[in-house]
């Protein structure tokens, strides 16, 4: 059974873990259309982090298809549109205030929202520090709702040689919540 997944990255640091995640579900074969959604932040985040332009992400898979934020007209803004869940990597504070408040200004937010209502996997993989009260209670809004809050916090237990190996240890992370397990040897094993 094959899977449509989307992925947004927003402005928030950390584009290389987003990167990482989109290159892990174009890897697998149960995975069929991923939705890519890239804020005008995100976009430069991109660009400035890790060189990549939206359309190099797009390059990677024809499976990628990037969606127009600002189109909320789009397939993935409405709940009889069939998706089996959107992952958010990085999630800035902003974009997770939006969705705990279910302001649906952009694609990424109403997306968000839309899995939110039909009970579909939503992560999001906060990237601030420090958290102020608003961002803590956002968050609780949102796990409230149903969203996996995923704080973009890399593990070290694997003893990682390389932001590669970070990237994709946590990727792994990600694609486990939205129900898409992978044998890894970096896995905890007691």
């Amino acid at each position: 059974m094959t899977k449509r997944l989307t992925l947004a990255l927003t402005g928030a640091s950390g584009s290389a873990f987003g990167v990482g995640v989109l290159r892990r579900l174009v890897a697998r074969e149960d995975v069929a259309e991923i939705a890519l959604l890239i804020s005008p932040t995100g976009r430069r985040c991109l660009h400035d982090e890790t060189g990549m332009k939206a359309e190099d992400l797009v390059a990677l898979s024809s499976k990628v298809s990037l969606r127009n934020e600002q189109n909320l007209g789009a397939d993935i803004s409405s709940g009889s549109y069939r998706q089996d869940g959107m992952a958010i990597v990085p999630c800035s504070a902003g974009a997770l205030g939006r969705i705990a408040s279910g302001i649906s200004e952009g694609l990424v937010s109403r997306a968000a929202d839309v899995c939110l209502k039909e009970r579909r996997p939503l992560v999001l993989c906060l990237r601030e520090t420090p958290l102020n009260r608003i961002h803590l209670e956002n968050m609780l809004r949102v796990h409230d709702a149903g969203a996996i809050v995923m704080p973009l916090m890399p593990g070290y237990y694997t003893k990682p040689a390389s932001l590669a190996d970070l990237v994709d240890t946590f990727a792994t992370r990600v694609l486990d919540q939205l129900g898409l397990p992978e044998d890894d040897a970096r896995r905890w094993k007691g």
